[in-house]
């Protein structure tokens, strides 16, 4: 009797073995059991750490989807607190040395945030009052000055532009110019309501800081009680130097702008050019808050409203601005900011693109009295050494001795 699958050239042991080998590897393969346990040595089931790690991240994923919303509604609330705690930085030296002259600190806090707020609504109702009044005064009289311009373009540059043809199209009511002008009706309503947008953000900053300068101190032993001493004598000496060295730089930037206001109404006061408070006080603010390139884009208003009236006027605008410029530079700045605090034009021009590209034009003005606070807190970190002459590091007489009162103040 044949059997598939075995060699009979082997011995009868041999024999015996392979036949009961095969038959209890078929009787195996027929039994439903033995084909369970072998499914069972590839369980398909999911390992135990799979179904926390899913959960954490979907948890994860909700989590940072609550945290940007709530972050975007709330951006705008972010921004006044940053204003209003920069604002009493700037702010609390005052109120502490009136507050040592005898005064409480709420009255002394609600007489610096009063000026402050005149000041602000003073310099935007000068600054509308003057666009109203030039865009006003340029409609009425546009045949004047349309006429003037051209001759002025002709008889300058040698061209042949008819002035005739430049008012037909200023005043076609179907042309470009009266169109744009049209269009600008619901642009002017949005400004009006921005405005009053910014009027009530500005109340809500003068609120904010109002409280955080008057219940400064209790606000700062609330913090402290929850820290060991020698954390507290780090975090007020901390405290101390931001609130010394922000209010000292935005003090020196004001009376920078107060100088500024004052020169520039000056020459526009001689060469008559239509309200000349408003337009230094807009020179003054802008090229001390801005940097670098805040005294040039501040010309800029005082440029286009005197190049209407008088192309010679406004080339001695442009070149004492420029003049201007060199000597705050040379002469009032080293003196005002030699006690307080002096940032290089690079680091001052990169800290105001940083915080315009973080927070717009309010980060833009932020970002000095930002990077001079941390400039001033990170001036402390470290031992200093004597630095050995090189010509790589030799600087002039008068930085040398700046330098030195800075180290002494």
């Amino acid at each position: 009797m044949h059997r598939a699958g075995i060699d009979w050239g082997l011995t009868p042991v041999d024999t015996f073995r392979a036949v009961t080998t095969q038959d209890d590897a078929g009787s195996d393969a027929d039994d439903p059991s033995s084909l369970a346990s072998e499914a069972g040595s590839t369980d398909p089931r999911v390992p135990r750490w799979a179904v926390p790690t899913i959960a954490i991240f979907w948890l994860g994923f909700l989590l940072t989807f609550v945290i940007r919303h709530v972050f975007h509604r709330l951006s705008g609330l972010l921004v006044l607190l940053l204003v209003s705690i920069f604002l009493t930085l700037a702010i609390e030296p005052g109120v502490n040395l009136l507050a040592r002259r005898g005064w409480r600190r709420g009255s002394a806090t609600l007489a610096i945030l009063s000026v402050v707020f005149v000041v602000f609504v003073g310099f935007l109702g000068a600054i509308g009052t003057l666009v109203g009044t030039q865009i006003a005064d340029l409609l009425s009289e546009s045949e004047t000055y349309i006429t003037e311009s051209v001759d002025w373009l002709n008889s300058t540059f040698g061209t042949h532009i008819d002035p005739q043809s430049v008012l037909d199209e200023f005043t076609d009511p179907d042309g470009r110019v009266q169109e744009f002008i049209q269009s600008q009706g619901d642009e002017a309503v949005r400004l009006s309501f921005a405005a009053v947008s910014v009027i009530i953000q500005g109340l809500s900053v003068l609120l904010f800081t109002f409280y955080l300068v008057a219940d400064g101190p209790k606000l700062r032993r609330a913090l402290c009680s929850r820290m060991r001493p020698a954390r507290q004598t780090q975090v007020l000496a901390a405290w101390d130097v931001a609130v010394t060295k922000t209010g000292g730089y935005l003090y020196s930037r004001a009376l920078l702008a107060l100088i500024s206001a004052i020169s520039h109404w000056i020459l526009f006061q001689v060469i008559g050019t239509p309200a000349p408070v408003a337009l230094a006080l807009w020179v003054g603010l802008m090229s001390q808050f801005l940097p670098v390139v805040g005294t040039y884009l501040a010309g800029i208003l005082p440029l286009l409203v005197t190049v209407v009236i008088s192309p010679v006027d406004a080339l001695i605008v442009l070149i004492f601005i420029v003049a201007y410029q060199q000597i705050e530079n040379y002469l009032f700045a080293p003196r005002i900011t030699a006690r307080t605090m002096e940032m290089h034009p690079a680091v001052a021009f990169g800290a105001a693109l940083a915080g315009a590209a973080l927070l717009g034009p309010v980060g833009a003005i932020l970002a000095l009295p930002g990077a001079a606070m941390m400039q001033a807190l990170l001036g402390g970190v470290g031992e200093r050494f004597e630095v050995i002459n090189s010509p790589l590091t030799d600087v002039s007489v008068r930085e040398r001795a700046r330098r030195t009162r800075e180290a002494d103040g």
